[in-house]
């Protein structure tokens, strides 16, 4: 990204045209970060117990209830949970801190949530935590395999050079449950049943061997367990018939998939939360790869398996041991590596085997076995399944301190220490992406009031332990130098991760670092692919075929629970919007939780699309809006992972999953709990805007977005108050009113003014078709001191200001249905066509599946007219 900060607060970013991830290229989130650099919101100095203290008073608490929960229970009585918005630095220091010198275990990521299951299979199979491939291959591939991923909407970037190389005659396939956005640039969508993707790939290695189609010199000269693996593959799937049956699919589509993947050499297999979030995770990750190693395809240009990453820096933090089953630099807990990591650090307490996974972490913190907690950069009450319970259990903590620069989320809200860390702009390090390329993230703000960086925060916390000498860091310059001599320390080519060309690297070096991909040893140059050679990082170099266990839901589907619950991101947010909540423009593609069903499945329920709906699993249940959608699959219902406490009533979607985890990874099961949906009383629905939050707490739903003009709210009353005026002013702020109400109808309006400005501008009715956002939005800008424009406000319409144009197709330069159905009438019959009239799809490309609807949509009418 190149960035260009306004004079206002916030900042001009754009793509770096230069850099080989994105070539200039920007998703919407990156495009509207600008908006998101204000103070509002921002932890701005330290806190106890609510009250503003000293650093030196924040540190000296933080590191004396450590010292004295580490003397009266031991070091595994504290613990870490870590995010991949951290930077490598800030990892590096924690993992030290905390491995070495508290000499706790338990240091763990929310990187456990996404990418755990893609570590353990890699392991598993090449003896090391590496993805093969690069981005490049995307280009050279002429078959892409999409299994489990939305990339159109979660991966765009990657998705839109996807898109280029099927223009040339590249096949695409979609696997997936529901039709996406993804399936609509795909030559074939494989609508598989939830889980049950090992059948698929094992019968893919079966009908490989069957045909002929195996790589016997691969697999004989660099692979082992091939035999067993085969065996096992063929109890489950010994046929295409069968394969067709366990999975739900067409025998005609599985084996129009087998062949394509048979006969076309070049192949690349994306895969992502929807192969990872599984109990099953790990052995989904190794049925894909015992299919390209199977076949050869591994390691070669535009043929492997490229595992895309579901964070900024997943890959980052596992470099520097971020997760309890790992040490520093990619070692483990071998008696060899043990003794190399004390060595190097001179630690005092370095742990001797690994700690708590996330969810044994929240298990242990909520018997009592662990006392204290730090958690940085994540919001783990919202994201981490059974989210009621983790939120209950750390109110039952010693000592719970959050390193966070929001001030108020979830997590933050439950945290007696608070620590303001440096935000986005403001921190200098790196982060490492899906292809092993380390980038640097330069700041170009100064750190906002009392916010300190994470290394720093930890190294202060360290020296008043004792243990300055070892955290004597300058700057991150010195951290990433120290984690660079570390990945070459006695490393003579057995272990993955070499960086030793770097461990020298000076602090102007730093400074102008290009980004680079690892292994990037001292006595070799870059890597751009491994494996090619045929050798992987095993005992006998060789790869090993896992034998993988029958594909199972975690939990089966009944009666009381008909639904499989299935969770995931949309295209314009990012976890749980601590960040991404703050851009107007993100919210008006999406503005509210949701739950997408079948139609057939809404029908079952009684909901109908554009109501209310109760979602319940056996661990929580949540109130969201209902979309109903033929993509979505029968028997199952999908809610995004975004809302939180923050901005709606009830619908956070990780309280309703349950704690079933991979054996291998540790993983949750994001994917597949069993569900109910009914219908949710409504008697009134509401829409509002505001120039500061309202409060809904009497509503039965009620969610919040920031807009350009303050706060757009959807909420829902079970019934009529006595009072529509007294219920309107407990929520709203004083000011001339204007009102309209026809009890008969049930339609109520009401706004406020203050000096002919518009404050607050509520609509009520007892249809969910209420006016649009960016209808209301216009009004805000209205003198509404003439007649007119008061009884245009109460009628629901702008005076004077045109039509309104929403929800946006395009969030990047927020262009929406208006607009683009205006631009296909006059003749603007392509996606290139609509680029060059308004820009949209120009950018990230995220919303081009949704304009290419709305062009076929509006053929036959062209077609009726002439």
């Amino acid at each position: 990204m190149l960035v260009r900060p306004d004079s206002v607060g916030g900042a001009e970013t754009k793509g770096d045209a230069d850099h080989p991830a994105n070539f200039g290229r920007l998703c919407s989130k990156g495009s509207a970060l600008g908006e998101t650099l204000g103070l509002d919101g921002r932890l701005l100095y330290p806190q106890i117990d609510g009250r503003r203290v000293e650093w030196d008073t924040a540190l000296d608490h933080v590191a004396g209830e450590v010292t004295r929960i580490r003397a009266a229970h031991g070091p595994n009585a504290i613990a870490f949970y870590l995010s991949g918005q951290l930077l490598t630095e800030d990892y590096y220091v924690a993992n030290k801190l905390a491995k070495g010198f508290i000499g706790t275990p338990h240091v763990d990521t929310n990187s456990r949530l996404c990418m755990a299951s893609s570590v353990a299979g890699h392991k598993r199979a090449f003896g090391a935590d590496v993805v093969p491939q690069c981005y490049e291959d995307l280009d050279e591939a002429d078959l892409v395999v999409l299994a489990g991923s939305n990339a159109a909407w979660c991966h765009p970037i990657l998705y839109q050079r996807i898109q280029k190389v099927r223009e040339r005659g590249a096949r695409v396939v979609n696997i997936d449950p529901r039709r996406t956005a993804t399936s609509e640039g795909a030559d074939l969508q494989l609508s598989i049943a939830p889980g049950m993707d090992q059948y698929l790939w094992n019968g893919l290695l079966v009908w490989l061997a069957d045909n002929g189609a195996l790589d016997q010199g691969f697999i004989e000269q660099h692979t082992e367990d091939f035999a067993e693996t085969l065996v096992e593959a063929r109890a489950q799937s010994p046929e295409v018939a069968i394969v067709a049956d366990e999975t739900g699919l067409s025998a005609f589509d599985v084996e129009t998939f087998y062949e394509w993947f048979a006969q076309t050499p070049r192949v690349v297999t994306c895969y992502s939360q929807g192969v990872n979030q599984s109990a099953q995770g790990t052995d989904k990750v190794n049925a894909i790869l015992n299919c390209h190693l199977a076949t050869g395809r591994i390691g070669k240009p535009g043929s492997g398996p490229l595992s895309f990453t579901g964070q900024p820096n997943a890959m980052g933090g596992r470099e520097v041991g971020g997760m309890a089953n790992m040490l520093a630099a990619h070692m483990g807990f071998s008696r060899e590596d043990l003794d190399r990591v004390a060595r190097f650090w001179q630690a005092p307490n370095l742990v001797t085997g690994e700690g708590l996974k996330a969810i044994e972490m929240f298990d242990a913190i909520a018997d009592g076995r662990i006392k204290a907690l730090w958690v940085m950069g994540t919001n783990p009450a919202v994201s981490l399944p059974d989210a009621d319970r983790v939120a209950a259990s750390l109110k039952k903590l010693e000592l719970f301190v959050v390193s966070e620069n929001a001030a108020s989320n979830d997590t933050v809200n439950l945290a007696p220490v608070r620590l303001p860390a440096a935000a986005w702009g403001e921190k200098d390090g790196t982060v490492t992406n899906s292809e092993r390329r380390i980038s640097r993230q330069r700041s170009f703000l100064p750190i906002a009031g009392e916010a300190r960086a994470d290394w720093r925060i930890l190294s202060d916390v360290a020296a008043r332990m004792g243990w300055s000498g070892s955290f004597s860091y300058r700057g991150p310059s010195d951290i990433f130098r120290e984690h660079a001599v570390l990945s070459g320390f006695e490393n003579h080519g057995g272990r993955a991760f070499d960086i030793s060309a770097l461990d020298a690297i000076t602090p102007d070096e730093y400074k102008a670092l290009a980004p680079c991909q690892w292994p990037w040893p001292r006595s070799g140059g870059q890597t751009l692919r491994l494996f090619a050679d045929g050798h992987f990082f095993t005992a006998t170099r060789k790869a090993r075929f896992i034998a993988t266990a029958p594909p199972k839901l975690a939990s089966a589907t009944s009666t009381e629970w008909p639904l499989v619950l299935n969770t995931g991101r949309i295209r314009d947010q990012w976890h749980t919007m601590t960040r991404t909540g703050k851009s107007p423009r993100l919210s008006t593609h999406i503005a509210e939780p949701y739950a997408e069903l079948h139609p057939d499945d809404a029908a079952r329920t009684g909901v109908q699309h554009g109501e209310l709906a109760c979602i319940q699993t056996a661990f929580g249940s949540a109130v969201v809006r209902v979309n109903v959608s033929l993509g979505q699959k029968r028997g199952s219902v999908f809610m995004p992972i975004h809302w939180s406490a923050e901005n709606a009533s009830q619908a956070r979607a990780s309280a309703l999953i349950h704690v079933k985890t991979d054996p291998f990874s540790g993983q949750p099961e994001a994917k597949a709990t069993p569900a109910r949906v009914s219908a949710q009383a409504a008697g009134y629905y509401g829409i509002s805007l505001s120039r500061q939050r309202l409060n809904f707490r009497d509503c039965c739903y009620w969610a919040t977005s920031e807009t350009s003009a303050g706060y757009a709210s959807h909420f829902a009353l079970t019934a009529a108050p006595d009072d529509w005026m007294a219920w309107e002013r407990s929520v709203a702020d004083d000011g001339e009113a204007i009102t309209f109400q026809d009890s008969e109808a049930g339609v109520f309006r009401f706004a406020l003014m203050q000096q002919g400005r518009l404050t607050v501008l509520i609509f009520i009715d007892k249809s969910p078709a209420l006016p649009s956002l960016s209808a209301l939005e216009g009004m805000f800008g209205q003198d509404l001191i003439a007649l007119e424009h008061r009884r245009a406000l109460m009628a629901g319409r702008q005076a004077g200001n045109g039509a309104a144009d929403s929800p946006a197709i395009c969030v990047c330069f927020q262009i929406g249905v208006a607009k683009l159905s205006a631009a296909i009438a006059s003749g603007a019959n392509s996606v290139e066509a609509i680029g060059a009239a308004l820009k949209a799809g120009t950018n990230c490309g995220s919303c081009i599946p949704e304009i290419r609807r709305l062009i076929k949509s509006a053929a036959p009418l062209a077609v009726a007219a002439e």
